[in-house]
């Protein structure tokens, strides 16, 4: 993200439990980010390829109360939800907004009225960066849609997450809540963090998933580390979603690997698998393999990449198998 504007304020202020900042200051941030994305096979009717720029704003602001506190506040302005994707488009102008709490030796509490994260979903990017996430929702045969391979417990609006200070070398620990709201209970979730050997980050979280139903709801656990060594970067993740249906068609699981080699300070490419499985029976595995590369020099970053999808819906269907790539260029200033 690239900082477009800062503007100083006499004032910010933050209301929570009837706190208030008595300095501090706002900025915007964007990215200016130009890319062009495709996919092909044999299902994909006129898919097209599709250009894009970035088109998000992030305002935030930040300020330390007298009594030691520090308070900061965020707002999106995004005309989609994160980036676009040839499946995913959106006119909302307004997105995740938060304010957040906290100081070196109580931790953070952040409150988010949209947008924000549990305990399980502050985690679950797969190990191979979420490949699945540009295959879903597309369309093949015309009509025929693409699912989504991956699923996490989301937080609704109005949640809240915790994280400790580092208890000792490299641990924290995280814990969520959600609200009940109407037809649903409330939702509670923990994880734990750790990074205290030089080159391993492991993490593990289980939170509540919050449906309407019983049917709709269950648990949701996710499991994640990752161990560098010199140029290269070896990952690992599993993401087991449980919900009350009988015939086990909520249930989703992912794991996904992956290695990264940073050939130089500027280069580095990444190749990875993520495969997904649905609970009910007849289905078949979804397989993803892809690999991927940035570029980095004079405030210029330039990526690619490359994924191979296969049983995308859980059949053998050769429409579901469906290739993806994608050009990026994007500038720091």
């Amino acid at each position: 993200m690239n900082k477009l504007k800062k503007i100083g304020l006499t004032a910010l202020s933050a209301s929570l439990v009837a706190v208030s900042a008595n300095a501090g200051e706002m900025s915007v941030s964007g990215s200016a980010k130009i890319a062009t994305e495709g996919l092909s096979g044999s299902g994909q009717m006129d898919a097209g390829t599709t250009f894009s720029m970035g088109n998000q704003l992030t305002f935030k602001g930040s300020g330390e109360l007298d009594n030691g506190l520090n308070v900061s506040l965020s707002f999106v302005i995004d005309q989609g939800d994160n980036e676009l994707t040839l499946s995913k488009e959106s006119s909302a102008p307004f997105d995740s907004h938060s304010v957040s709490i906290g100081s070196d030796t109580l931790g953070t509490l952040t409150f988010n009225g949209e947008g924000g994260t549990t305990a399980s979903s502050a985690i679950d990017g797969t190990a191979a960066g979420d490949m699945w996430d540009a295959f879903d929702g597309a369309i093949y045969n015309g009509s025929s849609t693409i699912p989504d391979l991956a699923s996490t417990a989301s937080a609704g609006d109005n949640s809240m997450i915790y994280t400790t200070p580092e208890l000792v070398d490299g641990l924290t620990l995280v814990g969520s809540y959600q609200p009940q709201g109407g037809n649903r209970e409330s939702g509670t979730g923990f994880g734990v963090n750790y990074s205290g050997v030089e080159g391993l980050s492991v993490s593990y979280a289980d939170t509540d998933v919050v449906g309407t139903t019983a049917l709709t709801s269950g648990d949701n656990t996710v499991i994640k580390a990752s161990y560098a060594y010199g140029p290269i970067t070896v990952a690992y993740s599993q993401i087991e979603h449980d919900e009350g249906t009988t015939d086990g068609s909520g249930d989703i699981d992912m794991t996904s690997y992956a290695l990264t080699y940073s050939v130089s300070e500027s280069l580095s490419v990444m190749v990875g698998t993520e495969e997904s499985t649905k609970g009910s029976t007849g289905n078949t595995d979804a397989e993803i393999t892809g690999i991927s590369a940035s570029y980095t020099a004079g405030g210029m970053t330039l990526s690619a990449s490359r994924y191979d999808g296969e049983n995308l819906a859980y059949s053998t269907d050769a429409n579901e198998d469906v290739e993806y790539w994608a050009l990026s260029a994007s500038f720091a200033f």
